[in-house]
């Protein structure tokens, strides 16, 4: 009896000691999103998140058959090249240089009717040829890829595990800390992105997460020179054509509310458009 409650007494003060640490670390590793200046917790290194995004990638296209369709895959590839090199130039402009530190952007087309696209915080963004049904314009695939793009450079995902180390997901986060580093960080990364359990398939963002990625999203459109008057429309079919076969639609919920944050966000995103 003395042990257990000896042995209850040490994992409670292990708790303690954890949850202490877990806030004092929260209190110093903050961030800001560029443009929109919104304050973060990101305690994870970018390196951590390459590492890890890297080892998802190479598991996610060994099970995947790439496409063969060269209209889809030179479509993607370029509207990737326009906005990412148009991002790299803004952020080299203001000074941001470290914002982009361990992401290298690469864009593939899987063959699949899927309706889905997603990008890992190292920069690997993934079309498959089923949402290209629907994007089948460049425009259109800028909107997806704006947002894609805009969910790596926030650091969506670093935010997201932040966020459940702190509070836990059924216990599991927690538990994690009981393991060696790279345990916990690996843990945590398969939480916040569902890697190995849905593979191909990221666990949805935050709504929060989702506007700022889409006003994020046409901001880059705008740089990039792409038509920013075509998202609204684009979420308007999603809103009302999204179903449980388009896993695009449930990762990427749309509603009334959420396209007319869109129009609002119409007006600052085209002061964003090149000047001729």
């Amino acid at each position: 009896m003395k042990r257990k409650i000896f042995c209850k007494m040490r994992r409670d003060k292990t708790l303690s000691w954890i949850v202490a640490g877990a806030l004092l670390v929260a209190a110093v590793a903050c961030g800001k999103v560029m443009i929109t200046g919104r304050s973060q917790m990101l305690l994870f290194s970018q390196g951590e998140l390459t590492s890890l995004s890297n080892q998802a990638y190479t598991e996610i296209m060994s099970k995947s058959v790439p496409s063969n369709n060269s209209t889809h895959i030179k479509m993607v590839n370029k509207v990737g090249q326009d906005l990412t090199q148009a991002v790299d130039r803004y952020v080299k402009e203001k000074g941001w240089d470290k914002s982009l530190e361990g992401i290298t952007w690469k864009f593939d087309v899987i063959k699949s009717d899927q309706v889905n696209a997603f990008c890992l915080p190292n920069g690997n963004i993934v079309f498959y040829e089923g949402i290209m049904k629907i994007t089948n314009t460049p425009d259109l695939v800028a909107v997806v890829m704006g947002h894609e793009i805009a969910h790596a450079l926030a650091k969506h995902g670093n935010e997201r595990m932040s966020q459940e180390a702190l509070v836990g997901v059924a216990g599991q986060a927690l538990s994690a800390y009981l393991g060696s580093e790279s345990e916990k960080t690996q843990m945590l990364f398969g939480l916040a992105f569902g890697v190995g359990t849905q593979l191909g398939v990221l666990l949805p963002y935050s709504r929060k997460h989702e506007y700022e990625a889409d006003r994020l999203g046409l901001i880059i459109m705008a740089m990039a020179g792409y038509d920013i008057n075509v998202a609204p429309g684009f979420w308007e079919k999603m809103s009302a054509g999204g179903n449980s076969k388009m896993e695009f639609f449930s990762t990427h919920p749309s509603d009334a509310n959420r396209i007319a944050q869109i129009k609002r966000v119409l007006p600052e995103a085209a002061t964003y458009i090149p000047k001729k």
